[in-house]
């Protein structure tokens, strides 16, 4: 009983995925993507950077192919600098979906640095599982 009664403080206590802040509908100097609209600007744009704002663990677990990780709170502009020096370089922006503002936070700050052709994949992860696109380990 004390056992049942400990796992539901505990369930109580943690924060529930619907809590979390849905990540705004369109990021200031960004180009909005689906999914689909991300394939094919990858496929038409071998240029096309492609950095993963999520946790290094959950981009081992699986990420677009050809992504690289950048944590959001570790992208500094130094940082992005070693992966496009040239600020022209398109960009890609995605972390775990609707409910995940890592990628948006990003995708916001390369804008800010002059990042010319910055897109921001808002479904990110969670939509590209859904649509069985091809994943990366």
């Amino acid at each position: 009983m004390r056992y049942l009664a400990c796992v539901l403080l505990l369930c109580a206590a943690m924060p529930a995925a619907a809590d979390k802040p849905l990540a705004p509908d369109t990021v200031p100097g960004t180009l909005l993507v689906s999914a689909e609209q991300a394939v094919v600007t990858v496929q038409t744009t071998p240029q096309m950077v492609i950095i993963d704002s999520r946790l290094g663990e959950e981009y081992a677990k699986g990420h677009i192919p050809g992504a690289i990780n950048l944590l959001d709170t570790d992208m500094t502009e130094a940082a992005l600098s070693r992966i496009a020096p040239d600020r022209a370089t398109p960009l890609l922006f995605y972390c775990n979906g609707e409910r995940c503002l890592r990628s948006s936070n990003a995708a916001a700050q390369a804008a800010s640095w002059g990042y010319g052709t910055v897109y921001w994949f808002r479904g990110g992860w969670q939509e590209w599982l859904r649509q069985e696109l091809p994943v990366a380990r």
